[in-house]
């Protein structure tokens, strides 16, 4: 049977597993309406079209 053959020390335990915990940036594009920053695939808050089609009515003035 397979056995460790010494003490794994916590820094080095540490290193190892702390590598995958780090969450990464969500991607921006720009949106070809409005030129405004919006998730890929998505519809843009901003302005409301997806494909070049109006899919939201979004109002001018919001409070």
């Amino acid at each position: 049977m397979a056995v460790p053959k010494g003490k794994v020390s916590k820094a080095r335990r540490d290193k190892r597993r702390g590598s995958n915990w780090k969450l990464t940036v969500p991607a921006l594009v720009k949106c070809p309406q409005c030129g405004a920053l919006k998730l890929p695939h998505r519809v843009c808050k901003a302005c409301g079209t997806y494909n070049g089609r109006e899919v939201l009515n979004v109002g001018e003035a919001k409070k």
